[in-house]
């Protein structure tokens, strides 16, 4: 329900003239509002996402155009407000950010004593979803085969350069993606460290975007989805179910191929590390629910012990 929270929120300088919309979202149980919507944020200096004095920062570009969002989760209500043309979407879709229509009434936690007891610890984990399809498969195609460092400094600086000039008041300067990534010239990729393979999926995927957001809306299951988004040249399993985790926080997306996750599903659940095909079959008593297993296994703070130096990514742009 809409609501006055001016007080609460950071106030606007003086030169920003347009009020924002305001809601609340009273969450039927608790929920770990900031844990829901964390996985979107791409890095610590992510232009379109931060937190600030406890309120999260997004910058969005939604079906009805640009957006900021303001979230300051409480106890038991999480208080919002959104400036631009897109602020009403993203007031009314804020419920599913925070993991509303993420459900693990069903889950099974008792299947593995680890498990359960993080289960039983943190009843107010959910997975968040963002309702923005190209997005999610644009940032997943960011990260594949690359480090995170990569990954996000690539990120920061396309955003930073051809992303638009989040409105409102945001504590830092912000910005949402792009509207045309095809506009992108090749030289700014490279500039950005993104390597070609990245940049050609992303650039050939927008211009399917309309058909990839309306067929990938459409589907009903994990699978549809998949064969959505493998069907385009450079997309495989694990861009896939990144995408379905950030777009639609699908609770049994499972990313397979990535060069950490089954290492540690495997260390969590048996001791000992496991490969893609060791972890499928460690996840499957949990079908339906993958997701929400691997990131109790990351809540759980068990880590499998570092035995070799880190990956140092190489960088071959010219300076």
């Amino acid at each position: 329900m809409r609501t006055g929270l001016s007080e609460r929120m950071p106030q606007r300088p003086p030169s920003v003239s347009v009020e924002p919309l305001e809601a609340e979202y009273r969450p039927r149980a608790a929920v770990d509002v900031f844990g829901a919507i964390r996985y979107q944020q791409r890095g610590a200096h992510d232009p379109s996402q931060t937190t600030v004095d406890g309120v999260i920062w997004r910058a969005t570009r939604t079906p009805e155009g640009l957006a900021t969002i303001a979230i300051r989760p409480g106890l038991r209500t999480v208080r919002a407000a959104a400036w631009g043309p897109g602020a009403a979407w993203t007031l009314d879709q804020l419920p599913r950010l925070c993991g509303a229509d993420d459900d693990p009434a069903e889950f099974d936690a008792s299947r593995h004593p680890l498990i359960e007891a993080v289960h039983r610890r943190r009843p107010d984990l959910r997975i968040g979803a963002t309702d923005l399809v190209f997005d999610a498969l644009a940032s997943s195609i960011f990260e594949q085969k690359v480090t995170g460092l990569q990954a996000f400094g690539a990120w920061r600086w396309i955003l930073t350069h051809y992303g638009e000039a989040a409105p409102g008041p945001t504590p830092r300067p912000m910005h949402a993606p792009p509207a045309d990534w095809r506009m992108i010239p090749s030289w700014s990729w490279h500039r950005a460290g993104l390597e070609p393979p990245q940049s050609r999926t992303i650039v050939d995927a927008g211009r399917r975007r309309a058909s990839i957001e309306r067929a990938a809306a459409a589907a009903t299951t994990g699978d549809d989805r998949d064969r959505v988004f493998m069907s385009l040249p450079g997309v495989g399993i694990w861009t896939s179910a990144e995408t379905r985790i950030r777009a639609f926080g699908d609770p049994d997306a499972v990313s397979f191929g990535d060069y950490h996750v089954a290492h540690q599903v495997g260390y969590a659940l048996t001791g000992s590390r496991v490969d893609d095909d060791g972890m499928r079959e460690l996840l499957e008593p949990w079908k339906g629910q993958r997701q929400r297993v691997i990131r109790l296994i990351w809540a759980s703070g068990v880590v499998e012990p570092r035995g070799g130096p880190r990956l140092a990514p190489e960088d071959h742009r010219n300076r």
